[in-house]
């Protein structure tokens, strides 16, 4: 009965023990050896090395990026600028913005700010938000120029033979640099004939004169004429800053003459009867005397430009002057560029400062061409700026939105662009945004991959080694036999 028993229960565990794939050596029928503790220590060495570096690599993320269509649905981006120009004074510097949807915003002044510089580059003098350039009021007269000069010609004509000889015979002088065919020197000119009919009247100690800039272009230049016409005051031979800018009406002339012969101690006193109710002009006069004239402008703030190929420039334009083509140089600095939101924002923003901590440089392109001079050498050149700009979404966290940064990366091109003599050069921003999207995130391992990596280690390692152990056993002992 027993052996039965027994028997029926080996026959049964023999049957359900033909599927054990891990069968059993009789102790008997195994060999310890030297080499196979050797083989086993390095087994085990390889599988704890390997462990280690498994464990940490499944415990470290790395950087993966992956492009798609930008579902940003937003019709606006913001763009971040400041930009310092520096030849071209902040009252002639304007912004204009264009693009492929027929917007064409001229003078753009929400948002941008002028900084007037010094020689030096620095800021000096805050010209304040970017306004509309205010239309200086022109005088009309009944008589033409011609009907003018029946009396007399009252405006000295100068050219650059006799300019300086009439700075020597004048201490005091007012001078008009004028082009023939610009139209507001052509609306001025009976105007500045009375003007210097009425000095001549007053007995004022000033000349007025005037010098054709076409005719003397080299001279004009050498006097650094950036518009016409240009109202000029000289004092002792040297120009005395700024130009005249304000109203150009024969009472509006004589009133700023008058101002400047009695800020002058030599001067001041060239009526006897004249009033005493000096001091608000004269403060005046020494705070416009005062501001340096240096052409040096900053411009900076931020524009809202649509979604779609488009650019921003700077120019030089004015409503009251023509631009002389021949001396406005665009030569800038690109001091800051970007868009999206301001990088002084997101450096004082937490999750900003967070998120962008955790990316690599290489995808931290919102600003390349920072601090970077662009010059021109020559007059009629000005750089233009070709801008590819993608958005770059920054998933720094594993779900949800927490450590999620949208931002915008661009690639820049420059060129030297020539212009006619007659056109104004200016300094061009063209930008394309991109339909593909940028998006980096942290790629972590899944934690069946790691158990299916252990497992590859340490079955690999054993069956390895395994290998080795077994040749090279085969091979010493049939040395020894």
């Amino acid at each position: 009965m027993r052996g039965n028993l027994q028997g029926g229960r080996h026959g049964g565990g023999g049957a359900f023990s033909g599927v054990d794939f891990y069968r059993r050596v009789p102790k008997d029928l195994t060999e310890s050896t030297s080499l196979g503790a050797v083989m086993s220590i390095c087994a085990i060495s390889v599988m704890v090395i390997l462990f280690i570096s498994e464990t940490l690599a499944f415990s470290r993320t790395d950087i993966a990026t992956s492009i798609a269509l930008d579902d940003n649905t937003e019709p606006q981006i913001r763009l971040n600028f400041n930009i310092t120009l520096m030849d071209l004074h902040c009252d002639y510097a304007v912004v204009d913005v264009w693009d492929a949807l027929g917007t064409n915003r001229q003078n753009i002044t929400k948002n941008v700010e002028k900084w007037q510089l010094d020689e030096e580059g620095s800021r000096r003098i805050f010209s304040g938000r970017n306004r509309e350039m205010r239309e200086v009021v022109h005088e009309e007269h009944e008589e033409t120029l011609e009907e003018l000069h029946e009396n007399g010609v009252h405006v000295t004509p100068l050219d650059k033979n006799n300019f300086n000889a009439f700075l020597d015979e004048h201490d005091m002088a007012f001078i008009n640099m004028y082009a023939p065919w610009c139209v507001w020197c052509q609306r001025l000119h009976p105007t500045w004939e009375k003007f210097a009919e009425e000095i001549e009247e007053q007995e004022m100690p000033i000349g007025v004169g005037t010098i054709d800039c076409v005719e003397n272009g080299d001279f004009c230049r050498a006097q650094r004429v950036l518009a016409f016409p240009t109202l000029r005051w000289y004092q002792n031979k040297e120009p005395v800053s700024p130009d005249y800018k304000m109203d150009r009406t024969v009472a509006a002339l004589v009133g700023f003459a008058q101002r400047k012969l009695e800020m002058d101690e030599k001067f001041k006193n060239w009526k006897n009867d004249k009033k005493a109710t000096k001091e608000t002009t004269d403060a005046r006069a020494r705070a416009m005397q005062g501001r340096p004239e240096h052409p040096g402008c900053q411009l900076s703030g931020h524009l809202m430009v649509n979604r779609v190929p488009g650019n921003f420039h700077i120019e030089a334009k004015s409503k009251n002057h023509n631009l002389n083509a021949a001396m406005t140089n665009l030569t800038h600095r690109v001091n800051h560029l970007s868009f999206g939101d301001s990088m002084t924002d997101m450096n004082q923003n937490r999750k900003s400062k967070r998120v962008l901590k955790q990316v690599p440089e290489q995808h931290k392109q919102f600003n390349p061409i920072d601090n970077n001079l662009f010059l021109t050498k020559q007059f009629h050149q000005a750089y233009h700026h070709y801008i590819k700009v993608v958005s770059t979404h920054l998933n720094m966290a594993t779900s949800g939105d927490y450590n999620s940064l949208l931002t915008y990366q661009f690639l820049e091109q420059s060129q030297v662009v020539h212009y006619d003599e007659i056109d104004v050069p200016d300094a061009r921003f063209s930008y394309d945004i991109s339909p593909m999207s940028v998006v980096v995130f942290k790629k972590s391992r899944k934690w069946y991959d790691y158990v299916t990596s252990l497992c590859a280690i340490i079955g690999g390692t054993f069956t390895t080694l395994g290998l080795i152990d077994a040749s090279l056993y085969r091979v010493f002992k049939s040395k020894k036999s």
